[in-house]
């Protein structure tokens, strides 16, 4: 199973998966895709670290409070997920669940944070326990939390 996982990445069908459900989940206006199996999922909108273009993306979450965690898993991979990386050049970014949108902000879950989040995680979605041990890294755990709006000056 993990050989077959890590196979599927490779040959970039997670990478069609994606783009076909964004595809979905946008056309149908947030109504389909939002939960796949009982899992939910976001679109993502970051902007490219090296492109500056917006580059959006279908991940799974896990609903903490307000906040939103996401698993930088990649599959499984050694590598990190883009959308990582450009979260971690600038971590201002958007999230759309179903027909709501909103602005968010990144942190990466750290410590006694995490540990609380995994097993979470776990329950949420246990192919998250396969794609640990098919990794060499600790899967990040990135906290989307809403961004607040500026207070306005005071005069």
């Amino acid at each position: 199973m993990r050989s077959l996982l890590k196979f599927l990445g490779t040959i970039g069908v997670w990478r069609l998966v994606g783009r076909v459900h964004r595809f979905v989940y946008d056309r149908s206006g947030g109504r389909l895709g939002v939960t796949l199996r009982g899992i939910p999922h976001l679109l993502l909108s970051t902007t490219g670290r090296r492109s500056g273009e917006e580059r959006t993306v279908p991940l799974s979450y896990l609903p903490d409070g307000e906040n939103c965690v996401l698993i930088a898993s990649n599959g499984g991979s050694d590598r990190s997920p883009a959308w990582l990386l450009n979260l971690s050049a600038s971590p201002e970014a958007r999230i759309r669940i179903g027909r709501r949108s909103c602005a968010v902000v990144a942190s990466e879950a750290q410590g006694a944070e995490r540990e609380r989040l995994w097993p979470e995680v776990t329950r949420l979605n246990p192919v998250y326990t396969k794609y640990e041990k098919m990794t060499k890294r600790e899967i990040p755990l990135v906290i989307l939390h809403p961004a607040r709006e500026p207070s306005p000056p005071v005069e």
